[in-house]
Parts: C-alpha cells; sequence; structure tokens
C-alpha cells in the first residue's frame, strides 16, 4: 500500500467534469427544544465530486451526525433537497431510500461494526451477497479491496484477531464494495492511536483515488483534514468552504 500519510490531496477542482455525485441543496433542520427551536441546519449547500475526499469539521454539537444522516437518507430534512448522481431523492418513500443506500453509498463508522463470526474477506464480500452476487465474484472483489488496503495476509481473520487499525480497514473495504458513487464516514479513525490513525486514513485516501467515489469524511482532526481536497465547516448551521490556512 502506498503510503500517502504525509501526502495533500490536490486541487479537487481538476478532478471536475459532467455532473457532481452529491448536491446538497439549501438544507434545513430545526428541532424543538421545550419553547426553543434549534436550527442546526440553516440553507446548508455544497455539492461533491468523483474522486475527492472533502473534510467535515465543525464543534461538538454543530450538527456534522445530522448532516450526515441526512445525507445518507437516514433522516429528513425540515427543507431542501438532497440529489445523488442527478435524482432528487427529497420525495422518495422509505424503499427507495433504502434502495439508493444500499446501491448508491457506503458507510464508515467510528465503530467498525464487523460481524465477529466472520473472516475479513467473509464481512468485505457479504454487502454484495446481498446484492445476489456470485459468491466467487464477491471473494474476489472482497480480496482486491483488502489487498489495496494491506491486509492480503489476514483475509481469513475473524476481527477479534486483527488490531483496531485492522479492524478499521476492512471496515472500510466492506463500504465500498459494492461500488458506491458516494462515501459517508463519521470520525473513521476518531477511536484509533494517532500512528494507527494516520495508516487507516493513508490508506482511506488511496481507496478514494483508485475507486473515483466521492467521499465526505466528518472528523476532529484537522491534520487529517488538511490533507483532503477541500475542507467543509458547518458553522452557524451553513456549510462554508475553508481553506487549509484557516484550520
Amino acid at each position: 500500500m502506498q503510503d500517502l500519510s504525509h501526502t495533500m490531496m490536490p486541487d479537487a477542482r481538476a478532478l471536475r467534469g459532467g455532473q457532481p455525485v452529491l448536491r446538497l441543496d439549501r438544507l434545513t433542520r430545526v428541532f424543538k427544544q421545550a419553547e426553543r427551536e434549534i436550527r442546526v441546519l440553516d440553507e446548508a449547500s455544497a455539492e461533491l465530486w468523483p474522486g475527492e475526499a472533502v473534510a467535515l469539521v465543525g464543534p461538538s454539537g454543530a450538527g456534522k451526525s445530522t448532516l450526515l444522516h441526512i445525507t445518507g437518507l437516514l433522516e429528513t430534512p425540515n427543507s431542501g433537497s438532497v440529489i445523488v448522481d442527478g435524482r432528487d431523492c427529497s420525495g422518495f418513500d422509505d424503499n427507495a431510500r433504502t434502495a439508493v443506500r444500499r446501491t448508491e453509498m457506503g458507510f464508515v463508522y467510528q465503530f467498525h461494526q464487523l460481524l465477529p463470526e466472520f473472516s475479513a474477506v467473509e464481512n468485505v464480500a457479504m454487502p454484495l451477497l446481498i446484492q445476489g452476487v456470485s459468491r466467487t465474484a464477491a471473494t474476489a472483489r472482497a480480496i482486491e479491496l483488502l489487498g489495496l488496503m494491506g491486509l492480503e495476509g489476514r483475509l481469513d481473520h475473524r476481527p477479534a484477531q486483527l488490531s483496531g487499525g485492522e479492524q478499521q480497514r476492512t471496515a472500510i473495504c466492506r463500504a465500498l464494495a459494492p461500488q458506491p458513487k458516494l462515501l459517508l464516514a463519521d470520525e473513521p479513525t476518531g477511536n484509533l492511536d494517532p500512528e494507527t490513525s494516520e495508516h487507516v486514513f493513508s490508506g482511506l485516501l488511496e481507496l478514494v483515488t483508485t475507486t473515483g467515489v466521492a467521499a465526505l469524511i466528518a472528523t476532529h482532526n484537522f491534520d487529517l483534514a488538511k490533507r483532503m481536497h477541500r475542507i467543509l465547516r458547518l458553522d452557524r448551521g451553513k456549510l462554508v468552504e475553508i481553506s487549509r490556512g484557516a484550520l
């Protein structure tokens, strides 16, 4: 696996062409607390393009997880649109939203959530088997991704036999196995020590480049954020693109 731990991603403008994978259009989300209204998102808008990693930063409680849930069609905004690969998902019913998540999106969380009774290669192949892909093809795809993440020697190991970093790299491979166009990651290295975090993040960036997926990655680690293509800060409910020097 190529070491990208100290590489800053190139300007995302060089990658743009066609239409964005994701467009968030004036998203508003209001929560009621007693007699108060808390406007977590206030007409937040953004675009993500193929092959770019975009950092999502902001203080705790700013609404980053809410934004990711709405983007992943797990939560509904009060107003605004989530447009995935040119399709406005705002009016979709639960079945249609589930179909978009299954075919167009991959998710990575702070905790790996691997199935403990299955090996690394079986965990990665699982989403493909659920989609009806043959076991041979699903296993080949899993082996390919795990190899790209430097885990070719750990294919048959169960999660309990893997280190924390290996578990999270396996979870990233699982998210990318169905070849989604959009990857949503919520603090994917937040539960790891600094050295392991660097290694996992390097592998994630390499896979973004290799697969051409658009990745929105929420993180509190500003050093990692600075190495992505762009940085979006959730600032008083609005998404504002900032320079690396602003962190």
